[in-house]
């Protein structure tokens, strides 16, 4: 029996779903409520970004939301019958999440 890698990326599932889960509403209200309202100002916002700690932090929620969703969206479409394409399929999803990581990464650098 060889090896499966589906250990792997049923992690970066997990991991994805709680990380998501618990800072990305945070991320929502700070950006979408507090900073139109004046509540925090944008140059605050800004100046926190300057920090490196909260762009990695930023930069691994936005990695494990992708990749949660590149194996949502595999394991979906493969519910629905597309089996017969089911390496495409996970090729197709998987460099999905890595260019959008990738593209993320060079708008936080």
């Amino acid at each position: 029996m060889r090896p499966s890698n589906e250990p792997f990326f049923w992690a970066m599932f997990s991991a994805g779903g709680m990380v998501t889960a618990l800072l990305l509403p945070v991320l929502v209200v700070i950006t979408g409520f507090l900073v139109p309202a004046g509540v925090v100002e944008f140059a605050q916002l800004e100046s926190l970004f300057d920090f490196w700690p909260v762009r990695l932090v930023v930069f691994g929620v936005v990695f494990l939301a992708l990749f949660h969703a590149a194996h949502r969206i595999r394991h979906t479409l493969k519910d629905l019958g597309l089996r017969s394409v089911a390496t495409p399929l996970a090729v197709v999803c998987y460099l999905g999440a890595i260019a959008g990581s990738v593209w993320a990464a060079t708008v936080l650098v």
